[in-house]
């Protein structure tokens, strides 16, 4: 029996971990995007970008940030100083 489709991927280099790592890239300017917006945390959390970035964290730590720790060097970076971040 298939383990449930919400599970975490495998951290042993399974088919569906690659894809998420294959499109990482993908996630990170999804991200960007929404930060530039001015989205507030609470908006961007609801989003499959966030959910993906959380999911490749949860299994490689190591490489991968938290979702909430890119969303606010991205705040940062896009010159709203982290303002949406405090909008919730």
């Amino acid at each position: 029996m298939p383990p449930p489709a919400d599970q975490l991927p495998a951290a042993d280099g399974s088919a569906e971990l690659r894809d998420l790592e294959d499109r990482y890239g993908s996630y990170c300017r999804a991200m960007r995007m929404l930060a530039r917006e001015g989205k507030s945390l609470k908006t961007v959390q609801r989003t499959v970008c966030w959910q993906q970035l959380a999911r490749l964290h949860d299994c490689r730590p190591a490489r991968y940030q938290e979702p909430d720790a890119l969303y606010l060097r991205l705040c940062r970076e896009g010159g709203n100083g982290g303002a949406a971040a405090t909008r919730r």
